[in-house]
């Protein structure tokens, strides 16, 4: 097979034990991740930009940060206690802003622009300790569910170069995966963290709407857009959405702890991954396991459902009628978020710049830079918010975004946690989908669901099948039960 070595790294906290202990450097760390980015860069296409402290060295420079640490480290340990990232690399989708580094968003349109400003989740992570090496690879503002319609070239999945490692997020998940980082931060609008955790073997985490700020983030459909991140363990899914959660003065969106049922404090306290978990009710949506499901994924689900029966817990099957008009009512409302919010890339405040004559420059910077997919669903976005189809189109699905809520808000009444594929189908090769864009938009239509109600939704892998390719689910659960969610997924 076509594929790269997929390493078994240590849980972030024993890594920062490691580092505290002296038995490794964050220099030497650092130094090691930013060697491995480069080697897989060339099979992969995971990342936009590499920060290595010389070809950047106007930008971010992480070994200046690195040192700096290693000096706070041997000068006065007790004071690196309180960093709960001490040392440790991470990656981002190059959707997230970081302030004097260049942001593309993933096209080639924003190629040349540079964050005034970095964004509130990252600087969270930079606060803790964390240090950033580089920016991902993903299709332009997350558009797309493969990865392939970035301006820089499709991502790889290391599990098999052939193949698709799941998109938007792309980079993010296949760099993980080959071994870059700890943990990765991406974003979720349709399952663009789920899906790509799915076929990467990984963890990931879409919290809900509203407890991690979009500030400073690329937006595609602000009513949807969700900051989310992949690990290779659950007890580092728990530490870093401790870290990144929170109220944001920049973000009306986001929410104060005492709205939600848990805390901060309940976060990073609960440590419950060698404990007997309480037995729950599981729901398990019916419509999720018709025709279209691949027979492998769901065997492979359905072994998992049946641990939890020996488990104590108690399963029940749900219905969600409104799944199959889920998918259509996402690509109405978020290509008519996607168009209003590409207003501002006119090549004068954002874009290129090629003509004096103000129209002209926007229609010919947006026509020779804009990828494909982008004018695809600005033009969707832009038709179904005209006049004398926004009735027939936007208003009914809204409405079903509606009814969707509600039919969660019945089934959370009954049951805890909601078990469902995270991907109809195994990983597509590279180019397999591109005369039909289609068939890509249905690679969503298990993840839609938990964007259009905001509710949130963890993936978790499950194995590997017979083409030995990751397989992988997702578990719902109630809006601000992102705690026990994963200490659920983690058992």
């Amino acid at each position: 097979m076509n594929k790269l070595n997929i390493p078994q790294l240590p849980k972030i906290s024993e890594m920062t034990e490691k580092i505290l202990s002296g038995e490794i450097s964050v220099v030497e760390l650092v130094k090691e991740h930013i060697k491995l980015a480069k080697e897989i860069q060339e099979k992969t296409n995971a990342f936009i930009t590499i920060f290595d402290g010389e070809t950047n060295k106007d930008q971010y420079d992480p070994l200046l940060h690195a040192q700096k640490l290693d000096e706070l480290i041997k000068s006065s340990p007790p004071k690196a206690y309180g960093l709960e990232l001490l040392g440790i690399p991470f990656t981002v989708k190059d959707l997230y802003l970081v302030e004097n580094t260049r942001t593309t968003f993933g096209s080639k349109l924003m190629e040349e622009f540079v964050a005034p400003y970095t964004s509130t989740v990252v600087q969270k992570c930079l606060d803790a300790g964390a240090i950033l090496i580089g920016k991902t690879n993903c299709d332009p503002w997350g558009f797309g569910s493969t990865g392939e319609n970035s301006g820089y070239g499709p991502t790889k999945n290391p599990h098999n170069l052939d193949y698709v490692p799941g998109g938007s997020s792309s980079g993010s998940p296949a760099s993980l995966a080959a071994g870059v980082g700890f943990f990765s931060l991406g974003t979720d609008t349709g399952g663009s963290v789920r899906l790509p955790a799915a076929l990467c073997g990984l963890y990931s985490i879409k919290p809900t709407y509203g407890r991690n700020s979009r500030f400073g983030i690329g937006v595609m459909g602000s009513s949807f857009d969700t900051p989310g991140f992949f690990a290779r363990h659950a007890e580092d899914i728990e530490l870093l959405e401790g870290i990144m959660e929170g109220k944001d003065e920049h973000d009306p969106t986001t929410f104060e702890h005492s709205q939600a049922e848990n805390s901060k404090s309940e976060i990073r306290n609960s440590k419950n991954y060698n404990l007997q978990p309480t037995t729950y009710t599981i729901g398990i949506p019916k419509e999720f396991f018709g025709d279209g499901l691949d027979p492998e994924i769901r065997q492979m689900i359905d072994s998992k459902i049946e641990k939890y029966k020996q488990a104590g817990h108690e399963i029940k099957e749900v219905s969600l009628s409104t799944l199959e008009y889920g998918l259509a009512a996402y690509y109405i409302l978020v290509p008519a978020e996607i168009s209003a919010n590409r207003a501002r890339y006119d090549g004068v405040r954002y874009g290129k710049f090629v003509s004096e004559d103000y129209v002209q420059n926007m229609i010919e910077s947006r026509s020779k830079y804009f990828e494909d997919e982008v004018k695809r669903r600005i033009m969707i976005g832009t038709y179904v918010l005209s006049a004398g189809y926004s009735d027939q189109f936007y208003k009914k699905a809204s409405k079903v975004r509606s009814k969707l809520k509600r039919e969660f808000e019945k089934i959370f009444k009954e049951v805890d946690f909601i078990v469902a594929p995270a991907i109809p189908s195994k990983a597509p090769k590279l180019g397999e989908n591109n005369d039909d864009p289609l068939k890509n938009y249905l690679l969503d239509i298990y993840n839609v669901t938990a964007n259009l109600a905001g509710i949130p939704a963890i993936a978790i892998p499950l194995g590997f099948g017979n083409d030995e390719m990751p397989i992988g689910m997702q578990i719902m659960g109630n809006w601000f039960d992102d705690v026990r969610l994963i200490n659920f997924a983690a058992n």
